[in-house]
Parts: structure tokens; sequence; C-alpha cells
């Protein structure tokens, strides 16, 4: 049982989540590039010296989102039940995700949701570190499929395939909805491409136990 927080560790995370919420009004209001770390510090009323504890670099004001998600899919193969295959575990979680309209999945026609995924592929910068936490993904996810009775080839390679379809998944779903489609109105198809991708991948493994 997780024990309950305590006032300082609350207080932290407060402040944590008031610098990211500052940083990212900001960016959408007037552009990644144009704000500066300064501005964001006065912005959230913290020092500059407080923001840079909390995050190491202005990428990190975005991408703390993401990155908080970045072992989900190692956490669902070693979280499975007993009777299920990691692939099969993996696959119920995504379609999980899009049902509940999960914005890693790209699946969230909420305007602030779809600007902020758009600012993320407007940005060079942020997209170039997005790819580093795909890699720590897939490092997690392999090392999961490890212990689950993949050799390390086939892990590396399964675990790689997985993260990239997770991405293009979302990326896909991200440029429907960009068009104008709505979440509900996309989201059979967005259904119909997880099922068909992940059978893609758990028919290339044959008689592999994923």
């Amino acid at each position: 049982m997780t024990e309950p927080m305590g006032l300082r560790e609350r207080k932290k995370v407060r402040i944590r989540e008031q610098i990211a919420a500052t940083a990212i009004r900001m960016f959408l209001e007037s552009g990644f590039d144009q704000v500066s770390i300064t501005d964001i510090a006065r912005a959230a009323e913290v020092s500059r010296r407080t923001l840079f504890a909390y995050f190491a670099t202005k990428e990190d004001l975005v991408l703390q989102r993401i990155a908080d998600h970045e072992d989900e899919p190692a956490r669902t193969v070693l979280a499975r039940r007993a009777d299920q295959s990691p692939l099969d575990a993996l696959r119920e979680a995504l379609l999980e995700g899009l049902r509940r309209r999960d914005p890693n999945t790209g699946l969230n026609d909420d305007p602030d949701i779809m600007a902020f995924l758009q600012l993320i592929w407007d940005t060079e910068s942020l997209v170039v570190r997005l790819t580093r936490y795909k890699a720590r993904g897939i490092e997690t996810l392999a090392d999961a499929l490890r212990e689950n009775d993949f050799d390390p080839l086939t892990a590396r390679l399964v675990a790689a395939q997985v993260i990239v379809l997770h991405g293009e998944i979302a990326r896909m779903n991200q440029q429907h909805l960009a068009n104008g489609q709505s979440a509900a109105a996309r989201y059979p198809a967005a259904v119909r491409a997880t099922n068909r991708a992940f059978d893609l991948l758990r028919d290339g493994l044959g008689s592999h136990p994923g």
C-alpha cells in the first residue's frame, strides 16, 4: 500500500505542476522558442534556481507529462494476468487507452490537448527530445520481455516495434483529429488499426510465446 505524501512532498508536487502549467500556457500563447526560462520563472513566481531544481531543461517543462508514462508498456507486461501473453496485454492496454481517450493515444479532441500535442510536433527540439523518451521506453520494455522468456534479441526487436506502433497509432489519430474528425468518429478506425498492427506483430513472431 502506498503511503500518503507528507506536506513537504505535496508542496513540491504543487510547485512542479504550477511551473509546468505556466510554461505550457506561455508556450501555447507565444511559441516554444519565444518564451525564455526567465519569463517562465517570473510568471510562475519562482526563481530560476527553483525552476531548474524541478526541470533540467526547457524541453522537460513540456515533455515531463509524456516522460511520466515512458515505462507504462513495461509495467503492463509485468502486471499482466498469468493467462495473458505480453503482446495480448499490450494490445489490451492500448485499446483501453483509446476507449478512455487517453491523450497519449492521440485520440482526444479536447482543444487544449490537441494544441499541446501540436506544440510538440511543431517544435524541433521537442521532437528530438521525444526520441530519447522513446528509447528509454524501449529499454524498459525489453527488460520486461526478457523477464518473460524472450531472448535478448527478440525482446529488443519486439520492444522497439511496440513503441513505434504506439507512436504511429497516436500520430495517425492526432492527424485525423487535426483535420477536423472527432475522437468519436475516429475511434472505430483507431481500434481497427491497433488490432491490425498487433496482429502483424504477433504473426511475425510465429510460435514465440509472445
